[in-house]
């Protein structure tokens, strides 16, 4: 078994500052064994220094070669070929790990061996008062939302049709899934981390992690922040999610969820017994 409880890989981009802060709140973990795979998708390489300079055997720095030029789930794929941990856990460069997350997360996944994903709050912060209110507001009703949903069906429901209720840092999978469920999907422009977990937490069935897991920047520029206003990546991502769940899961049962979801209170759905079959094959 790896000594390596958690592979922790983050891609960075000209973020020298922010990168640091992020690995010192992983390093800050306790109750775990880390490693801190630090991919920097620059052609010069410019947290070489930062990084390096932080002196900690358990990080390793690496140049992806060739550069992503803005795609995510490619970098974070390379990182995993790299990783010895039991756990994988995918840390942007611009967060931070709440004190006692990995640990957390890592008890709940041995604890529940029948789970493949672990899941928790997100604590958004930042110096932007209107993005921080919009934002807290959205993430407290997302954890309250996460907390009461029964089971794994009931959240992948909740995730197609209601709303995603976790960002890409406040998750974690067992590193044996990872190949299997093909890792993240790069041919989505945006939103590939709520298909990857989507398709993780349907596949394998996921754990809730009921207490802050990540500290989520808020109010910078970023991929996610600036998407366009005409909203034309999020409406293309999202319909190529939800046609992957058509194509692996079935018309029928994509349009049961859709049914339940977008006609019953939730309180009174989630009442209802809901079981998914397991999957022979993800794609």
């Amino acid at each position: 078994m790896s000594a390596i409880d958690v592979s922790v890989v983050m891609p960075t981009h000209r973020r020298e500052k922010e990168v640091v802060e992020a690995i010192r709140s992983v390093l800050r973990q306790e109750g775990v064994h880390v490693e801190v795979i630090v991919l920097d998708d620059t052609p010069e390489g410019t947290a070489r220094a930062p990084v390096e300079g932080l002196g900690d055997s358990r990080v390793r720095y690496v140049v992806n070669d060739p550069p992503s030029k803005g795609r995510p789930a490619v970098v974070r794929n390379h990182g995993v070929t790299l990783a010895r941990g039991r756990y994988l856990h995918f840390l942007d460069d611009d967060d931070m790990l709440a004190d006692g997350a990995l640990h957390a997360m890592v008890s709940a996944l041995d604890a529940r061996p029948d789970a493949g994903v672990a899941v928790g709050w997100v604590v958004p912060f930042g110096d932007d008062a209107d993005w921080l209110k919009d934002k807290s507001e959205y993430f407290q009703w997302a954890a309250k939302v996460g907390a009461s949903t029964p089971n794994s069906a009931w959240t992948v429901a909740h995730i197609l049709f209601r709303g995603t209720l976790y960002v890409n840092s406040a998750c974690m999978v067992r590193r044996e899934h990872f190949a299997t469920l093909g890792g993240f999907d790069a041919s989505i422009p945006v939103y590939e981390d709520v298909d990857f977990y989507l398709r993780g937490i349907r596949a394998f069935g996921h754990v809730y992690v009921d207490r802050p897991i990540l500290h989520y920047r808020t109010g910078r520029p970023s991929l996610m922040h600036n998407l366009g206003k005409d909203g034309t990546l999020v409406m293309q991502s999202n319909e190529m999610i939800h046609g992957k769940y058509r194509k692996t899961n079935g018309a029928l049962e994509y349009r049961a969820l859709q049914l339940l979801m977008r006609t019953l209170p939730f309180d009174i759905a989630k009442k209802l017994p809901l079981w998914l079959p397991k999957q022979g094959r993800v794609s």
